[in-house]
């Protein structure tokens, strides 16, 4: 969909794209479908249905806990957090959703939050003193974000619009035009794609022009540019700002460098690891 398109859809109030007749009813069978291999089999099936019904089109709807208008054609994250939110990054969820419950004012950094799932996910399981930073460079997909986080009444996410790396400056960024949220500032395999030159910044730099004192929890999911992120912020921020938490895409085969073998060395221990994320903790000294 076109910037002008979205814009003119996003004039519209939520709402206006209500899911109606067949697809309100696909969306209800896909997301009462079960976690096992014929339910997702089902509902991969559906969904397909569903898409091709939408014909392009947005949905107004709630999930995962919030509000939002998902465009699902073009962006996998939004076609699965509208069909099949159960299935949506749940370990991880709850994970983060539960550390959030437990810690008054948390604080936590969404890299690369696309339509901001995760962001508003934190934000409704959080109390009003949380602090949440949405960071999405890509601007198409950034008016989605924010369009999303002005429907819900938690007032803790600020949206940030630049990409991560390793020095502040402008940078090219690679749109996958299949899937919008395979978007990277790493060359992409696609040879189809487009570039938009961003704003950039590091991870440090960030946290010091938002004025954060400490870092609960961070999620990174940037196509292969983790590395780029992460090195610099470890060797250059003082301990006092890691995050306890750490979150992130398993880009194993694009990384430029060994990152576990780096998040090891500064004491963090892989706890976790599900189909798309691994997951490292360290404790505070």
């Amino acid at each position: 969909m076109a910037m002008n398109d979205i814009q003119s859809t996003e004039a519209r109030p939520y709402g206006a794209f209500a899911p109606q007749g067949l697809v309100a009813r696909i969306i209800n069978w896909t997301r009462g479908a079960p976690d096992s291999y014929l339910g997702r089999k089902f509902a991969y099936a559906l969904r397909r249905i569903g898409l091709s019904s939408l014909a392009g089109q947005p949905v107004d709807i709630e999930a995962l806990g919030v509000q939002m208008r998902l465009y699902p054609d073009g962006n996998v994250c939004e076609k699965r957090v509208l069909f099949t939110p159960q299935y949506f990054d749940r370990f991880e969820r709850e994970l983060l959703t539960g550390r959030a419950r437990q810690r008054e004012g948390f604080r936590f950094i969404d890299i690369g939050s696309n339509i901001g799932a995760y962001s508003l996910c934190v934000a409704a399981a959080a109390g009003p003193g949380a602090r949440i930073l949405a960071v999405e460079p890509q601007p198409e997909i950034f008016s989605r974000l924010t369009f999303n986080i002005a429907q819900n009444p938690f007032g803790s996410v600020k949206a940030i619009a630049c990409a991560l790396a390793d020095k502040p400056g402008e940078l090219t960024l690679f749109l996958d035009p299949s899937n919008r949220g395979e978007s990277s500032v790493r060359i992409l395999r696609s040879s189809t794609g487009s570039t938009v030159r961003v704003p950039a910044t590091t991870l440090l730099a960030l946290m010091e022009n938002e004025g954060y004192d400490r870092l609960d929890a961070v999620k990174l999911d940037v196509e292969g540019a983790e590395d780029l992120i992460l090195e610099p912020f470890l060797r250059d921020a003082p301990e006092a700002l890691w995050p306890e938490l750490i979150i992130i895409e398993d880009s194993r085969n694009r990384w430029q460098s060994d990152l576990i073998a780096l998040l090891t060395a500064s004491g963090y221990v892989l706890t976790a690891q599900t189909r798309l994320n691994l997951i490292f903790e360290r404790k505070r000294g």
